[in-house]
């Protein structure tokens, strides 16, 4: 008998209290007020059930989805009620499930316990009618490989309990918990699926034949396949594409089953992997493809090629063109996830989300209108932070892109220009291999929202707290060690380690400025990548920056509350001058003009009110530092800032006087403090990198507030081999390096490269280490009149005066560094530039 093909689905619909945005379980009320036929209770008091009449088009199957949806949204709003149509409610918790009072549901919540007291979760079940059994086990069976596409377009549930979980569809790992959840294994007809369903009744573990949970399975009250594993969906439009590419593959299947195409089973690992993979990363991440041996695919790619494949189908059922568009509309927008995300990331507060599913849910079907302020030329990626899929500005860029438009490419071109003479007239210059360069900065700046830098300022300020306290106590009782925390050999004789370090008063504040370098995944998530505790240098380029941006582009339009980058060096003063003495001045000790920051060293000076100082012009006078540079008159200098290419030890001035030497013999008086001391370089260690979690908790009793990117210890045997399988995969670095240097990434490596990686790492392991491959996010930059993506990070400062849990403090200023194209790094030195942060702190 061959298939119906007609339509049908079910909806399950939180019910949210739109005072509270909490979810309220007065669903036997509502039910109470509506239509027997078309709704009905769930397991949980705070959901309702839609069920639709069957129709045979996706139009009609919309038609039946709103007015059900529109019936239910009139009742719940007179009782001052919204609905949500998510796998989760954002701010549901434990705490909100109630029991609906049925016999059914009391013994399922008697037998399972906590997985009923946690099912605040909604799917989204689609029925295609099969009346034929053996043939609808076939189809099953065959469509499974497919089942992840669907999940990934529906996932509409990344937070649980109030917080984001990290998953597109946290509601699949609930929901699969349940025993019955997920593939039934290999069937050869009906005859095995009851015979599977009698056997698993017969055991106890179920109840009946409707707990049969499989993630598609023959309906339980009607002659259809149904479809169980998608995450409900606030618009409408994203179900009637599910049901439109779920109704082609069941006719595919169909179609090969009459040809005697022989079924190839998935493995039931393999089948679990790719429904995991899928609601992990929905369609922001990959897929796992449909071959024999899985590789991961990026989701839009594995959206396309399966709708392409199902055209002859699609054709045939008159959905073609339908699925289609609606299946770009949906790359275009994002799923639920996606969009739930981009509306936390703006104001931070889950209110917002909640009240962003419960308009979509509202209607239109096809969700609010696409705008007409999209990049049509812009090469759309991946985790663009400033462009979405559909090529139409995030609201945080959306000025600041529209102005730029406005200009056109021939005056875009002549403010490049404009840029470059603005540097050139200013200094704006670095040296690298003794060569100097114009340091580039972008006209396009980054936005960073209140939200989002309070975030980074809160996890920045624990992790700088942390370090200090690390420095102090390994150059003082080292309890680190003698804990076990960390063993002696990642601390004492590390290539960051000073033995003079221990020379320094037991309070002595050793990082005053701390560089913290982040990365953003496409994932949208923040990670430290790295810590700068010697002489992190970009403060003055940040505030450069600015001032550019200022002169040669005024009229983009600021957002309100944008942080001064210039108050930067007030702030540097105070730390600076927290512990010197009275009456005395700071002191940027510098390497001169050969040295690759000297434009920074200058600017610093300047702006902070600092004497810029090199070796010959500091001077020991009974125990005291005292600058005295030629044509200057003799100061006092409480506090040395140390911005030197070499080791303080080793510093001599140009007749050979060990002016270093001086200086730490006077530090370990007291008489002068030491600004970034010497021996901070073990604390910036990737070795140590990886510990700094724990080091959080250890000193701080804390866990950490920013993640930071998974890294390997290669001194470690256990680690180095499963590493030396995959430097081809992974970023491996040098232990000791800063500025780019030694980093190799190993997808962008030649073979050769990453051979001759391999042969370093094995030969001396300690002095590597290893980090999973972070892909980094982008934003449009300026080339040529034309707006182009080049991934960025990000680096923040910190300036720490103890180590009180208070005692550090993150600037208002950030400067985002810019990979140069098709690369991943971001170092000036290495070919990057730079762009003007706009930090929003009010």
């Amino acid at each position: 008998m061959p298939a119906a093909l007609t339509l049908g689905a079910e909806e399950e619909l939180h019910l949210i209290d739109t005072r509270t945005w909490q979810l309220s379980a007065r669903a036997p009320q509502l039910l109470s007020r509506l239509p027997r036929e078309g709704y009905s209770a769930e397991i949980q008091r705070t959901t309702v059930e839609t069920n639709t009449a069957v129709v045979d088009t996706l139009d009609g199957l919309r038609a039946e989805l709103l007015r059900l949806r529109g019936q239910l949204v009139e009742v719940a709003e007179r009782e001052g009620l919204g609905v949500a149509a998510v796998g989760t409610a954002p701010r549901s918790t434990f705490a909100d499930f109630e029991l609906t009072a049925t016999g059914r549901y009391g013994r399922m919540q008697e037998q399972y316990r906590l997985l009923v007291d946690e099912q605040l979760i909604c799917g989204l079940q689609i029925h295609v009618g099969v009346a034929d059994r053996d043939l609808a086990i076939d189809i099953a069976q065959r469509i499974a490989p497919d089942l992840p596409v669907l999940l990934a377009l529906s996932a509409s549930s990344p937070y649980w309990n109030g917080q984001d979980t990290g998953y597109a569809s946290i509601r699949t790992t609930v929901w699969q918990r349940w025993p019955t959840a997920g593939a039934t294994g290999p069937l050869a007809s009906a005859a095995e699926y009851d015979e599977l369903l009698a056997d698993l009744i017969g055991s106890g573990v179920i109840a009946d034949a409707k707990m049969a949970y499989f993630d598609v399975r023959p309906s339980s009250h009607a002659p259809t396949l149904e479809l169980r594993v998608c995450d409900a969906c606030p618009l409408v439009d994203d179900a009637v594409l599910i049901a439109g590419i779920f109704r082609a593959l069941v006719r595919e299947a169909e179609i090969a089953v009459q040809r005697g195409v022989p079924r190839r089973d998935r493995p039931a690992p393999l089948h679990r992997a790719a429904i995991w993979q899928a609601a992990r990363g929905g369609l922001r991440g990959r897929l796992l493809d449909r071959s024999e041996h899985p590789r991961p695919v990026l989701a839009a790619d594995v959206v396309r090629s399966l709708i392409e494949r199902l055209a002859p189908v699609l054709e045939e059922l008159g959905d073609a063109e339908q699925v289609r568009s609606l299946a770009e509309r949906a790359l275009a927008r994002g799923n639920s996830a996606d969009r739930q995300r981009a509306a936390f990331a703006e104001t931070g507060n889950l209110d917002d989300v909640v009240k962003l599913v419960v308009e979509e849910t509202r209607g239109p079907a096809c969700g609010p209108p696409l705008g007409i302020d999209a990049l049509h030329r812009y090469r759309v990626r991946a985790g663009d932070e400033a462009v979405a899929s559909s090529a139409e500005p995030r609201p945080l860029y959306r000025p600041v892109l529209g102005a730029l438009e406005q200009l056109g490419p021939e005056e875009l071109r002549r403010r490049e220009h404009a840029r470059d003479a603005w540097a050139d007239a200013h200094g704006l210059r670095f040296r690298v291999a003794g060569h100097e360069k114009r340091f580039a900065v972008d006209l396009v700046p980054r936005v960073l929202g209140r939200h989002e830098w309070a975030q980074l300022r809160d996890g920045l300020e624990q992790r700088a707290v942390a370090l200090e306290r690390f420095l102090r106590d390994v150059y003082g009782e080292q309890r680190v060690i003698a804990d076990g925390v960390l063993p002696a050999s990642a601390v004492v004789g590390a290539p960051g380690w000073r033995d003079e370090g221990r020379r320094l008063p037991p309070d002595a504040v050793r990082a005053t400025v701390i560089g913290f370098d982040l990365v953003r995944g496409e994932d949208g998530g923040w990670r430290v990548l790295e810590d700068n505790l010697r002489d992190p240098s970009g403060a003055a380029f940040a505030v450069a920056a600015r001032d550019l941006l200022d002169a040669v582009a005024p009229e983009l339009p600021r957002p309100e509350g944008l942080a001064a980058p210039a108050a930067y060096y007030e702030r540097l003063r105070a730390a600076l001058l927290a512990h010197a003495r009275p009456g005395t001045r700071a002191a940027l000790l510098s390497s001169g003009p050969a040295s690759g920051a000297w434009y920074e060293h200058q600017a610093l000076a300047s702006g902070a009110g600092l004497l810029l100082a090199g070796a010959g012009d500091l001077d020991v006078v009974d125990g005291r530092v005292v600058a005295t540079a030629p044509h200057r008159r003799p100061e006092q200098v409480g506090t040395v800032y140390l911005r030197i290419d070499t080791d303080l030890a080793d510093l001599v001035d140009g007749t050979g006087r060990p002016v270093g030497a001086l200086l730490l013999d006077a530090a370990a008086a007291g008489t002068v403090v030491l600004a970034n001391a010497p021996g901070n370089g073990v604390a910036d260690d990737k070795a140590v990198y990886r510990a700094v979690p724990e080091l959080i908790g250890y000193y701080l009793g804390e866990r950490q507030l920013l993640e930071q990117v998974p890294t390997y210890l290669l001194a470690d045997e256990g680690e180095r081999r499963a590493v030396l399988e995959r430097v081809g995969e992974l970023v491996t670095k040098p232990v000791d390096g800063h500025g780019g240097a030694g980093v190799m990434i190993g997808p962008a490596a030649s073979a050769a490269e990453v051979v001759a990686r391999r042969a370093e790492v094995a030969a001396a392991p300690e002095r590597w280490v290893a980090q999973e491959l972070v892909q980094l996010s982008s934003l449009p930059s300026l080339v040529d009149g034309a707006l182009v993506p080049r991934h960025v990070d990000l680096r923040v400062f910190a300036h720490v005066i103890g180590v009180g849990r208070h005692d550090a403090r993150v600037a208002d200023l950030a400067l985002t560094r810019v990979a140069p194209e098709g690369n991943l790094v971001v170092n000036s030195s290495r070919g990057g530039g730079a762009k003007d942060t706009w930090v929003v702190t009010g």
